[in-house]
Order: structure tokens, then C-alpha cells, then sequence
């Protein structure tokens, strides 16, 4: 896995897709929920869509396709399926290994687009909620990604200077924001393979 930079203070990584192998369920989770409504989430949607936040998507797809979906009850639906999926959740190995490997010696925040309830839940499945000093969800910014400011406000709370970070991430989304934020950037998708 990368080497971390002597300058860097303080390491922010996204949750789903980078630290843990949770895309396939979210997508798993989304089918069964627009499926109560009688509609479908193609799958490059669903990836083209990473890291925006739930009730952020199902206004946009009830906007492009007149879909009527009920935001909040969808959602919610759409996280409490999910949730009975998490014990199937795996890490990305070279990611997980990094966060231990910097355990304690570095600051670490997650700058997800999900909830601090899943989050929170997909980081104590792979016994690593501990080792973040810091989490910062689609519950505490006003703008989620590709907007900068999930990332600086991870920043903010390691009390790290968003350019003495390094970021991690899965998806296009997410890589803009974190470099939005002027955060050295990490592109993890090659170390799936």
C-alpha cells in the first residue's frame, strides 16, 4: 500500500468502497427498496451515483424519471435493508491494513456520503470504528460531494490542515471533493484488483 508522505498530519478515508467492500450491498439494498415501488436503479447508475447522499439520489431519480418515491420513507427502507446485509460486509484488505498500520500514530477521519448510524455500524462489523478520531457524514455538511466540504470538515475536527491531509477514495464523487479541499488524494480502485 502507498507510503504516507512525511508531511502528512492526518489521514481521512471514505467508508463504502474504500475501506469496506460494501458497494455490492448498498446496490443489493437499493434493488430491493425502489423494487417496493415497482422501479429499477441501473447498475452504472448506481456507480455513477457513489458517494452522493440516499435521499440526495432518490430526489434526483424521482426528478429525472417522475418517480413519486417517498423521500425520507425510502431512505429509511433503503438503510434498514442494508443494515440486514451488513454481516456479509468484507474490508478492502490494502485499505484496512493502512488504517491499522497508522492506528495511533496518525489522526483519521471517514468522510462518508452515507449516515453516522451505517457508517458507524459498517466500521464496528470490521472491528475498526476505533481507530477514527473523527466521523463526518451527509448528517453534517450542507453540501455533500463532489462539493469540498465533507472533507474539510473532517480536517477541521482531526485539527489537521485539509493540505497535511491525505484522502481515500472509490469514486470520481469523491476524489473531486477531496481534491476540492486541497487534500493530497488517493485514488484506492486499483488496489481492489
Amino acid at each position: 500500500m502507498t507510503e504516507i508522505p512525511p508531511h502528512i498530519r492526518g489521514l481521512v478515508f471514505d467508508c463504502d468502497g474504500t475501506i469496506a467492500d460494501t458497494m455490492p450491498l448498498h446496490y443489493e439494498a437499493w434493488l430491493a427498496a425502489f423494487g417496493e415501488h415497482g422501479h429499477d436503479f441501473p447498475e452504472a447508475l448506481f456507480y455513477e451515483m457513489a458517494g452522493i447522499p440516499t435521499h440526495t439520489i432518490i430526489e434526483m431519480l424521482n426528478d429525472r424519471h417522475g418517480y413519486t418515491m417517498p423521500v425520507r420513507q425510502t431512505a429509511a427502507r433503503k438503510d434498514a435493508l442494508f443494515e440486514e446485509l451488513l454481516p456479509r460486509v468484507r474490508p478492502i484488505e490494502p485499505v484496512v491494513k493502512l488504517v491499522e498500520r497508522y492506528a495511533g500514530k496518525l489522526p483519521m477521519a471517514v468522510a462518508t456520503g452515507g449516515t453516522r448510524a451505517l457508517c458507524s455500524k459498517t466500521l464496528s462489523a470490521l472491528g475498526l470504528l476505533e481507530h477514527f478520531q473523527a466521523l463526518v457524514t451527509a448528517d453534517d455538511v450542507k453540501h455533500g460531494k463532489p462539493s469540498p466540504d465533507i472533507f474539510l470538515e473532517a480536517a477541521k475536527r482531526l485539527n489537521v490542515n485539509a493540505d497535511l491531509c491525505c484522502a481515500f477514495e472509490d469514486a470520481e464523487l469523491g476524489l473531486q471533493s477531496a481534491r476540492a479541499a486541497g487534500m493530497m488524494v488517493v485514488d484506492i480502485r486499483p488496489l481492489r484488483r
